[in-house]
């Protein structure tokens, strides 16, 4: 247990975010202080990236309650293991080409039509979004494909103080699917998203239930509205935020590997997904598990609150 604990070694990889943990195995039995030392740096580094990991579904679930308890989706991609309900697995081109009606290249234009629209943290509209996510890299591209992150304490904090104390008490509705430009027509995604609907009001600025920092809770995929401010004004205001959040010293971006494990802070970050993988004739295949979160609470300490298609705890 000791050597465990002496070969760890934590390497920033960007000034405000992401670090590199070395000298663990996370397919063993991880000691405490092991796991309380990756907890740390989760928390210090908002994302934290493990390379030549040889986990399975079975040891990353494993490694995943050592944090948490693992969500269990009623609703998972094709691709996904049917024996492992904590495993999400996504498969791009593999899994996404013709669902819908559309390709994967369509896919991503409909998803992301603007440049902020893909950045989003997971499961944003539920009133108790994950509080971390656990990423396994077993296929990837020879080239592309890497993710971006941006830690949205650093963002908050950047923000000129009368901002901050401007922002500190508004509130924002998150729904699904609103960053999703329709189809001309008949859109089998849109009316899929219309017949799971999953909205919550949410602080634009939530506590941090651990570190007790603020983070600017915005994203491009989920929020809506601002609360109690026109629409144009919300969208200004949305726009200063999100360039805000992903100003480039705000962020890390990872090259993954097959066996390169990411672990980050849901809480206090949002990603960006790749997008230029489309024409690379070589599949990209993750597995995701997510551990639950809580409910978000505003610097006055009232929580977000559902609207409609999200219960605290259920999924």
């Amino acid at each position: 247990m000791t050597d465990q604990v002496t070969r760890l070694e934590v390497k920033p990889a960007a000034g405000h975010i992401g670090a590199e943990i070395t000298g663990v195995d996370l397919a063993e039995e991880l000691p405490d202080e092991v796991v309380a030392a990756i907890r740390a740096a989760v928390l210090r580094w908002k994302v934290v990236f493990f390379r030549g990991q040889r986990l399975d579904h079975t040891t990353q679930v494993a490694f995943a309650r050592r944090f948490g308890e693992p969500v269990r989706l009623r609703s998972r991609g094709s691709a996904s293991p049917k024996d492992f309900p904590e495993v999400e697995t996504t498969a791009d081109r593999l899994e996404l080409g013709g669902r819908y009606g559309m390709d994967h290249e369509e896919w991503l234009r409909r998803r992301r039509h603007s440049l902020l629209r893909g950045w989003h943290c997971d499961h944003g509209a539920r009133v108790d979004p994950p509080a971390a996510t656990i990423l396994r890299a077993e296929t990837v591209p020879p080239y592309g494909g890497d993710t971006t992150w941006a830690n949205l304490a650093a963002a908050y904090a950047g923000l000129s103080a009368p901002v901050r104390a401007f922002v500190d008490g508004l509130r924002a509705e998150h729904r699904l699917g609103v960053g999703y430009q329709t189809r001309p027509g008949e859109d089998a995604y849109a009316r899929h998203l219309l017949d799971r609907q999953v909205a919550t009001e949410h602080p634009l600025v939530r506590v941090h239930p651990e570190t007790g920092e603020r983070v600017l809770f915005v994203n491009g995929y989920y929020v809506e509205q601002i609360l109690d401010v026109s629409r144009p004004e919300s969208r200004a205001i949305l726009d200063m935020l999100l360039e805000q959040a992903v100003r480039p010293e705000y962020t890390v971006r990872f090259r993954w590997e097959p066996g390169s494990v990411a672990f980050w802070d849901n809480r206090a970050t949002i990603h960006l997904a790749p997008s230029d993988t489309a024409h690379v004739d070589h599949p990209r295949v993750m597995h995701r598990v997510m551990l639950a979160g809580d409910v978000p609470q505003g610097v006055d300490g009232k929580p977000s609150v559902p609207i409609t298609g999200s219960e605290p705890g259920r999924w």
